[in-house]
């Protein structure tokens, strides 16, 4: 008596043999679409983060609906303007929480700071917002805190 198993098993074999089964495999990986990744400084960022652009434009509507988001949710730790000094912020990481230093707004284009406020991170702590902010509300926090960058 020939088992089902078997048979099924001697279909796969067959049709990986016929169809080049190795191609198929590969090729079905790399069509899958690309999921957020976790890199070394704990960000959960896609990899087209970078390109991702604002659907807002950042006008004075724009900018006073992200000064308000910012002042509820952001002010604690990032501080009243952006320099790392609010009641809540790490002491040890100071540096990185100053959102004024113009120098890191290129690696920190509008997608990045995006994600970075959906996602948050464990640490440094970063809460993560997108339980509780609509993508458009990321979108305004976003410029608003992109206008905070000291101009040289």
């Amino acid at each position: 008596m020939i088992r089902m198993s078997s048979i099924l098993a001697g279909f796969a074999v067959a049709a990986a043999v016929t169809t080049g089964g190795a191609t198929i495999a590969a090729r079905s990986a790399q069509d899958k679409p690309s999921q957020p990744a976790a890199n070394p400084n704990g960000w959960t960022l896609p990899p087209d983060a970078a390109d991702k652009k604002s659907p807002l434009t950042p006008d004075e509507k724009v900018l006073a609906a992200g000064k308000s988001v910012f002042k509820d949710k952001c002010r604690r730790c990032h501080g009243p303007e952006g320099l790392g000094d609010g009641p809540d912020a790490d002491p040890d990481n100071k540096q990185d929480m100053d959102l004024t230093v113009e120098k890191r707004a290129e690696r920190n284009p509008d997608g990045v700071v995006f994600y970075k406020v959906m996602n948050g991170r464990k640490k440094p702590k970063m809460p993560a917002f997108k339980e509780e902010l609509n993508e458009q509300q990321v979108w305004q926090v976003v410029a608003y805190v992109q206008s905070l960058r000291k101009k040289s």
